[in-house]
């Protein structure tokens, strides 16, 4: 009875997904966690893992693969590098793991990277060759497939799409330290500060947001006829379309997939995007599609179990 643990590891808790090797989501549990860069956190983790599995009938000998995401870079060969927004110690945490699940490969992905191979085991990219996932959030993240097989880099940098630079003229830094970065326009954050200053410009009051990250008030004021929002939207539309069609003269994928929170809103933006992108990119790429992700926020967690069942197979 071989099982597959996807483990998608964020901030304050971590939510793991119990698989078949065929790719059937069994069950889903989440584990509250802090640091985890002790013995004590670690056991929270193995113990809430155990606790899983015993409620499935699976014991810890029957599991054969598990796969991590974690928001930071990741290479071709598993090392994680800096991870800037979660206090983990991935050594130790797999040294913990290990112990409790001696039969099981382990792996670490990029959550972005995982998002896309979760789309091409399960969702929109299924049997598609090449594509690439936006993951638009508080950020701008993506995972690259090419040929079948995720490019993650030497370095761990493949498919930080959100920093494809897309305007030298920015005075504003990025999150990265430089200037004119995607993540700067396309993210819920870069979309929202984009409408603050449409309606400056305009001398017109914003809707009540509900902090540095709501599109959702955002999109309710372009479907309410909001200039500002429209501009808003317009700007992070001409923005991404730019960034996809430099991706596209190096990657050239089959399709483009939109996800993460904005990509909720895919449909209302869909058509001036795929504009965008026709408008900017080089004549064979017309063809690409651009479609919306299908699995949400299960993505990353479906995508390491996949990547490390890929290991484990290997």
């Amino acid at each position: 009875m071989d099982k597959v643990l996807g483990i998608d590891i964020g901030g304050t808790s971590i939510k793991v997904g119990l698989f078949s090797t065929e790719g059937t989501l069994e069950a889903v549990t989440k584990i509250p966690t802090g640091e985890i860069v002790s013995e004590a956190a670690f056991a929270v983790v193995t113990e809430g893992l155990k606790a899983l599995l015993a409620e499935n009938g699976v014991t810890p000998q029957d599991v054969i693969a598990i796969g991590l995401d974690v928001p930071g870079p990741v290479d071709d060969e598993g090392k994680v590098g800096m991870l800037p927004n979660i206090e983990l110690d991935p050594d130790g945490l797999q040294a913990a793991i290990r112990r409790t699940f001696v039969n099981a490969t382990l792996a670490f992905v990029n959550d972005a990277n995982a998002a896309a191979l979760g789309e091409l085991w399960q969702g929109t990219a299924k049997g598609a060759n090449s594509f690439v996932l936006i993951a638009i959030g508080t950020g701008v993240g993506g995972g690259v497939i090419a040929n079948g097989k995720l490019v993650s880099g030497a370095f761990g940098a493949g498919g930080e799409i959100g920093h494809v630079t897309v305007n030298r003229d920015e005075t504003a830094s990025c999150g990265c330290g430089r200037k004119g970065c995607l993540e700067q326009y396309a993210s819920a954050t870069g979309i929202v500060r984009s409408y603050r200053r449409e309606c400056e410009r305009l001398g017109t009051e914003p809707v009540a947001l509900d902090g540095p990250t709501d599109t959702l008030s955002v999109f309710e004021a372009h479907r309410a006829g909001d200039e500002a929002a429209h501009s808003a939207l317009a700007q992070m539309c001409d923005r991404l379309g730019y960034a996809m069609a430099q991706i596209s003269v190096v990657a050239d994928p089959q399709i483009y997939l939109i996800g993460g929170g904005v990509g909720g809103g895919f449909k209302l933006y869909a058509d001036d995007l795929r504009a965008a992108f026709r408008r900017y990119c080089l004549a064979p790429s017309v063809a690409t599609r651009i479609l919306p992700a299908s699995l949400g926020n299960d993505a990353a967690m479906y995508g390491c179990a996949y990547q490390a069942l890929l290991e484990h197979d290997a």
